[in-house]
């Protein structure tokens, strides 16, 4: 079809975009003018493609069209007027002109909420479902005949951008290019509007947002939901109007607080460190996270009686004297500039890193007793806030604000675990109050309740980096200094290691020895390989064209559950070394390493971790405008996903772990003893659930029948257990749907034809257990020679005496390329054999040796890109030639 497109703003451009990709032509786009300059996302859009785009101020005068402005709309000939997100008042003779007439989105179940306040109204009322229309327009613009519809649950602490974001936003764009292909296909109803449930309210002002207290908490909550954002609803305080943003309601106790008189309140707010607790006529209560005042500053409800210890200092006669001496101490330094004014900002004004050294140096010379750090001034950059800064180290009152941790105590033993999201460096529940249970796999109990964030979480998350990114000291600050900051977060989870173990246990059913050693253990080691590398990024030059690599801003990364904090090292490590800020989705919750991040120094914002969905969390970050690299590591099939969404929302930079089939060689020649404690752990490391496991053993036929009859004779030494038990052996699988899946691998593999040498069952205890298992006699054919386990499972296949060539083919023989392995004390056969197998990583006489120097990642559909090593580094970097002519 031959499209209008009349309308604004990103769903506009989205909506336009999608057309497109379905082949209708748009001839025309009516959109607003530009404002301060900047055109809409939808006449952007349409002039990069050569799109005729129009902006009308408006379309009518005094009720009347514009001749000129409808002449000009009809001249493009369109068959078809589609109006995504209009907010101008269209003339009848422009909505009635096209072949097919017009359509238009409305944010809600029509023919309940008719009206510009639609969505609004739905939170403020209570309503259970939310939705959109797409409907045929007519002269009242909302009560034309519907063409389709689509609805969804409200959540409980659902506000305008949640539910847009979640749902209105993405679906309704679906739904205006599903129902324009209806039209198209001349199947598009037209289904007429009953009055029945109809309703108008009218559009929300500030003046008219009150909040009515004399009303149920329920009523209260959803009346300040329903305006969060705009206009916001307000109350009075001490005298002033302040707004409130951030309402749920609160179950359980009250948090202990000070009490805070609410005008026309039945009872006392509570400022408690959780918020602004406010309670309705019914007794219940509701929690508001945010207050704004009218002069438009915000600050946090759980500052409100200390928000003034943020104003400006009063200075002394003596300190007054000092912040003169600073400020011809700026003067020296900024040269250019023709005045230090309290607005002048020391970066902006031309200063650089250098000019930090010798600022604080001086400062510490000319004032003695206050020990300034180079953070110092990347924190207070412009003179009034350095004056104030520096004041405040000189009184005693620069001690940074305590992280407020709300710890759940697990296993009944001392260890706290933070469960809140992470952002912007605070620690807060999800904002639609959401939360799931992370489980015991060694008995099965709940260890505790997690957060579970929502698309507008990460929204917050991904603002948060992106502003420490852009405006924070991270980027800007010495590379020697950020590294500083990484080599005292190592210091801190070393410090904290058992307690770090000791979580990695309960929570994923890790060994604890195994945990303390490795999973704990290497991630302090990442983040000291990656410190040192902080100021050994450098540029690279040549005559006349200079090659700079720069960071690549703001990361996401998605890591698993098999090892937690590790994965997350391996990743984080490097993105942050190299300067970016990043939002983080593990698989589980190693919350703790957030807050060592803060003990540490690392600015807030820099580190972001979201719990949570992969489909709801993982899908948003990739596909997030402001997300410029996303590193992943888990299944193939959701890798492929990723990719696929990182390509279509702004081709994002990607690096992939997948699945692997690791294939491990061994020769006749080999060393048995080594051969067999060796290829075991290359099987049963981490009870199976490690990435690089030898997915398939090749045993080389002439000790084959030795090496099986081995084997399982240490498996029977195994003990299997409680992981916190230091001397158990075999842990339990992660969860219990992996459980099942790997009893439903082994019956699988028996089916086939596989021989069931030992295990393949559950263990008879509480918990996730699965016994060591082996399979002998596995045919290239089947389904445990292909497929991954992720488990411990050890698939073993015979090969020829001398067969080299031939087992290598088999061992190729698939579709991943992670790792591998031979054993031979033949060197020049352990090299041969080296060269030839397609993977990332190969081990010879060994396995499972990584180190923090040595690059992994993947071949084939094992992935690619690096983890580890100054390769990992390149991940999150970017390289600008840039050519300059004398």
């Amino acid at each position: 079809l031959k499209l209008a497109i009349i309308g604004q703003s990103l769903f506009g451009q989205e909506v336009y975009s999608n057309l497109r990709k379905q082949g209708h032509k748009v001839v025309g786009v009516f959109t607003v003018p530009d404002k301060d300059g900047k055109a809409d996302p939808l006449a952007v859009a349409a002039e990069k493609d050569g799109t005729p785009v129009f902006k009308f101020p408006r379309w009518r005068v005094k009720g009347k069209p514009i001749p000129d402005v409808v002449d000009a709309y009809k001249s493009v000939g369109a068959e078809l007027n589609v109006m995504p997100f209009c907010s101008q008042f269209i003339p009848m003779n422009v909505i009635d002109h096209p072949q097919h007439g017009s359509i238009i989105y409305h944010p809600s179940i029509l023919p309940l909420h008719r009206g510009a306040s639609a969505i609004n109204w739905t939170l403020i009322h209570g309503d259970k479902k939310a939705g959109f229309s797409v409907f045929w327009a007519d002269d009242g613009l909302d009560t034309g005949p519907i063409l389709l519809q689509r609805e969804c649950s409200v959540e409980p602490n659902d506000t305008v951008d949640t539910l847009y974001n979640r749902f209105l936003f993405p679906e309704g764009i679906k739904a205006m290019v599903e129902a324009v292909q209806l039209i198209a296909d001349g199947k598009a109803p037209r289904i007429p509007q009953t009055e029945e449930g109809a309703s108008y309210e009218g559009i929300q002002k500030k003046s008219n947002s009150r909040v009515d207290w004399a009303q149920p908490a329920e009523a209260i909550h959803n009346w300040i939901r329903g305006h969060d954002k705009v206009p916001g609803a307000w109350t009075v305080i001490d005298g002033q109007p302040v707004t409130l943003y951030g309402s749920s309601m609160l179950g359980g106790s009250v948090p202990a607080g000070q009490a805070l008189e609410i005008e026309g309140a039945s009872q006392p707010g509570l400022v408690t460190k959780a918020g602004l607790v406010l309670y309705g006529t019914d007794g219940n209560a509701l929690l508001v996270k945010n207050l704004q005042f009218e002069d438009g500053k915000m600050i946090p409800a759980s500052k409100y009686f200390s928000s003034g210890e943020s104003s400006s200092v009063e200075l002394t006669d003596d300190e007054k004297k000092m912040a003169e001496e600073i400020r011809n101490i700026w003067k020296g330094i900024l040269s250019n500039v023709g005045a230090i004014e309290e607005t002048t900002d020391f970066f902006k004004s031309g200063a650089a890193s250098m000019d930090v050294v010798r600022l604080v140096e001086e400062v510490r010379q000319k004032c003695a007793g206050v020990q300034l750090q180079n953070e110092d001034v990347y924190m207070a950059t412009t003179f009034h806030d350095f004056i104030q800064m520096f004041v405040r180290k000189l009184r005693g009152e620069d001690q940074e604000e305590e992280l407020v941790v709300d710890y759940v105590k697990v296993n009944n033993m001392t260890v706290n675990m933070p469960y809140q999201c992470f952002i912007d460096g605070k620690f807060e529940d999800a904002e639609n109050g959401k939360s799931y249970d992370t489980i015991n796999p060694t008995d099965g109990s709940v260890i505790c309740k997690v957060s579970y964030a929502s698309v507008a979480d990460v929204d917050r998350a991904v603002a948060a980096a992106k502003e420490a990114f852009d405006s924070g000291p991270w980027g800007r600050m010495n590379p020697r200094d950020r590294g500083s900051l990484l080599y005292k977060l190592a210091d801190l989870m070393e410090e904290h290691q058992e307690e770090l173990a000791t979580i990695e246990s309960i929570d994923s059913g890790a060994v604890y020895t195994l945990a303390l050693k490795t999973h704990v253990g290497m991630s302090i080691q990442t983040f000291r390989y990656f410190a040192g590398w902080c100021d050994k990024i450098q540029a690279s030059y040549q005559l006349l064209r200079t090659q700079r690599t720069s960071w690549v801003e703001v990361c996401a990364i998605v890591i698993p559950w098999n090892y937690p904090l590790m994965m997350l090292a391996w990743k984080s490590a490097a993105c942050l070394a190299a300067g970016n800020t990043l939002v983080l989705k593990p698989a589980q919750s190693p919350l703790t390493f957030a807050e060592l991040s803060v003990k540490a120094g690392i600015p807030k914002g820099v580190i972001n971790i979201l719990p949570g969905s992969g489909g709801m969390v993982g899908q948003r970050l990739s596909d997030h405008p402001d997300i410029r690299k996303l590193g992943f590591t888990g299944s193939t099939p959701i890798g492929k996903q990723i990719m696929k969404s990182c390509a279509l929302s702004n081709l994002k930079k990607v690096s992939l772990e997948l699945g692997g089939k690791s294939p491990l060689i061994i020769f006749s020649d080999c060393d048995m003893d080594k051969a067999v404690r060796m290829g075991m752990s290359s099987v049963f490391f981490n009870k199976g659930e490690n990435c690089i496991a030898a997915g398939r053993l090749f045993v080389e036929e002439s000790i084959h029948d030795e090496y099986i009859s081995r084997v399982v004779e240490e498996i029977k030494k195994m003990k299997i257990g409680d992981p916190l038990d230091r001397s158990t052996d075999h842990g339990p699988q992660n969860h219990k749907a992996h459980l099942d899946k790997l009893l439903e691998y082994c019956e699988t593999g028996v089916k086939e034809g596989a021989t069931l040498v030992y295990g393949g069952k559950q263990v008879d205890r509480p918990g996730f257990f699965m016994e060591p298992t082996v399979f002998t006699d596995v045919e290239d054919h089947m389904f445990i020679a292909k497929e991954e386990s992720f488990g411990p499972v050890m698939v073993v296949s015979k090969f020829k005496d001398g067969d080299v060539d031939g087992v290598l083919q088999r061992a190729n023989d698939t579709e991943y390329g992670l790792a591998s392995g031979v054993f031979t004390q033949d060197i020049s056969k352990a090299m041969y054999v080296s060269e030839r197998l397609e993977a990332g990583t190969v081990f010879v006489n060994t396995y499972n040796k990584t180190d923090v120097a040595s690059p992994f990642g993947g071949f084939k559909q094992s992935g690619f890109g690096k983890d580890l090593g100054e390769d990992a580094l390149l991940e999150y970097l970017k390289t600008k030639a840039v050519t300059v002519e004398y």
